[in-house]
């Protein structure tokens, strides 16, 4: 069994019973750490769920660390961050059977979030239905304008990254 503490700093610490530290993890972002404010694991806890003081929802991959930490080449992975309020997430948990992402944030809002991909769902109270079965479309909340960043390299390649000055742009032609 692990216990994982989210911290002002942005970070995350991963502790075992016995109260010793046996991982630390920062979200990668091109912007400084903000406070976490909100985790959550799936049922099988293959992937842990972050929400920001700034609205972000990040997704690391822990399945693989947490069947034998003490192997250096179970990295835990973080593969996805997106955008899901414009301020302070409050709450998530992950719905497994569905594969969402419910988020709920200081503004009111209770948002519905495709758990694999970060893609917008809708709200709690929206006139219309969920669409769940529905991912072709990447719509956004009014109030986010950032689409969700797929992170598919750790370490090195992502330090370089951070040293851009001009973040890659989505162009929908291609």
């Amino acid at each position: 069994p692990v216990l994982a503490s989210a911290h002002e700093n942005g970070c995350i610490c991963l502790w075992s019973i016995q109260g010793n530290l046996v991982k630390e993890l920062l979200p990668f972002s091109k912007y400084p750490s903000v406070p976490l404010t909100a985790l959550c694991t799936d049922i099988s806890t293959k992937m842990l769920l972050a929400g920001s003081k700034e609205g972000h929802i990040m997704r690391w991959r822990v399945a693989s660390f947490l069947e034998d930490p003490q192997n250096n080449k179970n990295q835990i992975k973080e593969e996805l961050c997106w955008r899901a309020h414009s301020t302070e997430v409050v709450d998530l948990f992950h719905e497994e059977e569905k594969n969402v992402v419910v988020t709920a944030s200081i503004d009111g809002s209770v948002r519905l979030w495709h758990a694999m991909n970060g893609y917008y769902l809708g709200y709690f109270g929206q006139p219309r239905k969920f669409e769940l079965s529905d991912i072709s479309r990447l719509i956004l909340p009014c109030d986010v304008n950032n689409f969700p960043t797929i992170i598919k390299e750790e370490s090195k390649h992502m330090e370089e990254n951070k040293k851009l000055e001009y973040p890659p742009i989505l162009d929908r032609g291609k």
